[in-house]
């Protein structure tokens, strides 16, 4: 894990060197100014000696400003480190998902990926920069102090030893007891975040149906559960101040008795024993090894939250994506003959049904083929496999001769658009939106493709026509606008293949077979299937597909499928009136 989360850090190794480096520095210094006070006082001030005053002096603000100049630079270069890490942390982050398969961000949900890529990152980088300093301060501090203080009086230095076991215990204790709570709680923000996602998603539909208290009682019963595992956890992760206060205070109380005696034995006299300035000394000292130990047992904690979110952020960039390249792949679609032969999925392996099975079909390059069928017949699952979203359980589909499997995913991509059934649309203007399709594209083409989805009319009467502002996710357009919007944008990849999944189901009859007729009569190359609801928007498709249940009902044109199949028969009777003109 740890070695997999410092792959991240790269460009910015030279900052996590130096900033030891200056740590172990700024350690040194301020290790001597507890010494130079020890010889001030015995030295320069009980002898009352002026000169040695000065002198010592001037040596302790020296060597006090070079310990503030070295942590200065300590702590910028752990900043600059951690932050650096961070960044190429969620840079890796993000790119590992845009590999996912739809499978991959099925198995994490989109709320988890947001909290992995926000709250457990920030907890990494916070445990990364306490690491980066106060991991070596701590333990410097520690050595150089220990050595100092035996120095000094040995046996009055056996009392910071038998401080560091009772210590160690309670934070091993404290530890083991806390991090499962911790992985629990990031868990229960995966849920949160989910459930704030589908609140705003669905605001409308929340106040149509006045369900805002219902809402708030959701949130507010997660927002409850994190509550109360954080203060369960903090609750015990609060023994660690009186455990470090107790080990201090019992030192210091420790160290004057036994220091005091030990004066009063020598006279005073550091040749014959123990002396006031020494004694200063030995309990700065005390102070500064007793403060490094609260430093670790800080680094510990911050370590303890973060390993949940470590393991989780290791979780996504372990995750093996579903869908890859294959060796050789094939780069260049011909053209968009499509097959299906023997095809069957489902969206995990281990699902009881296939969602689509022994489906078989074929497609000529130019050929529009409509797909209709209730509720729940799989027509969405079926044109997802075109362009690869998801991978067969059995069976193949070709496009072109060629099984999808053996294309470049990125190059198949570009040549099959998909418009499907949630239409969306990012914040931007119309123009950037639609060069979606086509980073390249010109103004000409731009309009053009608006043109062919009937679209132009509608963004012309807007005040900054192709410059207009689109709200994310489209909301100041209306559905019928969106989806036209997402059909010219899919226009645009000038594609061999293009898919319409119920993308005109927001439109009008009038307009859908002005669509239709522009395709028809401006990209006679493209094979164009059709997702509809309506028959009026296949009837005139040279086949359709009639779906039932993740199979294959019916093929046949409108007129064959209205003598032969009882599902289009009834849907067709269904939406003509009288029920009966099928004729």
């Amino acid at each position: 894990m740890i070695k997999k989360l410092f792959s991240s850090v790269r460009e910015y190794k030279k900052d996590i060197i130096f900033a030891p480096i200056y740590v172990t520095l700024e350690s040194i210094f301020e290790i001597l100014i507890p010494t130079l006070m020890a010889i001030l006082i015995d030295s320069g001030i009980n002898p009352k000696n002026m000169s040695n005053i000065l002198w010592i002096g001037l040596a302790l603000v020296i060597v006090s400003l070079l310990a503030l100049i070295f942590g200065v630079l300590a702590g910028r270069s752990a900043a600059i480190a951690s932050s650096g890490f961070a960044k190429n942390l969620r840079h890796d982050l993000f790119y590992k998902v845009q590999k996912f398969s739809f499978s991959n961000i099925d198995k994490f949900s989109s709320s988890s990926l947001i909290t992995r890529m926000t709250t457990d990152i920030t907890n990494i980088q916070n445990a990364f920069q306490m690491l980066v300093r106060l991991a070596v301060r701590a333990p410097m501090m520690i050595l150089f102090a220990m050595i100092f203080s035996f120095r000094i009086d040995v046996k009055l230095s056996f009392i910071f030893i038998a401080v560091i076991p009772i210590l160690g215990v309670g934070l091993w204790f404290i530890i083991m007891n806390v991090h499962p709570l911790f992985k629990r709680v990031f868990r229960t923000y995966d849920n949160l975040n989910n459930v704030v996602q589908e609140n705003l998603h669905g605001i409308r539909v929340v106040k149509s149906y006045t369900r805002e208290a219902h809402e708030k009682e959701k949130f507010s019963g997660i927002s409850q559960s994190i509550f109360l595992n954080f203060s369960k956890a903090e609750k015990r992760l609060a023994f660690n101040m009186p455990l470090m206060q107790l080990c201090l205070y019992t030192s210091m109380l420790l160290l004057s008795w036994f220091g005091a005696k030990s004066i009063i034995a020598s006279g005073n006299n550091p040749a014959l024993g123990l002396s006031t300035g020494e004694l200063t000394s030995l309990i700065t000292y005390a102070m500064q090894i007793l403060m490094s130990l609260m430093m670790l047992s800080m680094v510990v904690v911050m370590i303890t939250i973060s390993r949940a979110s470590a393991e989780r952020v290791v979780a996504i960039l372990d995750e093996e994506v579903d869908l890859q390249n294959p060796e050789n792949p094939v780069y260049a679609v011909e053209n968009g003959a499509l097959t299906f032969e023997n095809v069957s999925f489902a969206y995990t392996k281990d699902a009881d049904k296939p969602v689509l099975h022994d489906i078989n079909f074929s497609i000529e390059s130019g050929e529009t083929v409509g797909i209709i069928g209730g509720t729940g017949s799989s027509k969405s699952s079926l044109i997802q496999l075109i362009p690869r979203l998801y991978d067969v359980l059995s069976g193949k589909i070709t496009v072109s001769g060629v099984d999808v499997r053996n294309y470049d995913i990125e190059a198949l991509r570009n040549q099959v658009a998909v418009v499907l059934q949630k239409n969306v649309l990012f914040s931007g203007t119309i123009k950037e939106n639609l060069r979606w399709g086509n980073e390249n594209a010109t103004d000409a083409e731009v309009i053009h493709a608006c043109e062919l989805a009937q679209a132009d009319g509608f963004i012309r009467a807007f005040q900054d026509q192709y410059d207009t502002y689109i709200e994310q996710g489209g909301t100041n357009v209306s559905g019928g606008q969106r989806q036209r919007l997402c059909i010219a944008r899919a226009l645009l990849k000038n594609p061999k293949i293009l898919i319409l999944d119920d993308s005109t189901s927001a439109v009008d009859t009038k307009t859908d077979s002005l669509i239709r007729q522009a395709f028809r009569q401006e990209i006679p190359n493209t094979t164009k299937i059709i997702i509809a609801q309506r028959t009026s928007s296949v009837q005139d498709a040279d086949k359709i597909i009639v779906m039932d249940d993740g199979s294959i009902n019916a093929i046949g044109t409108h007129d064959e499928l209205l003598k032969t199949c009882d599902i289009y028969r009834e849907v067709y009777e269904s939406q003509t009136k009288g029920g009966g003109l099928h004729e």
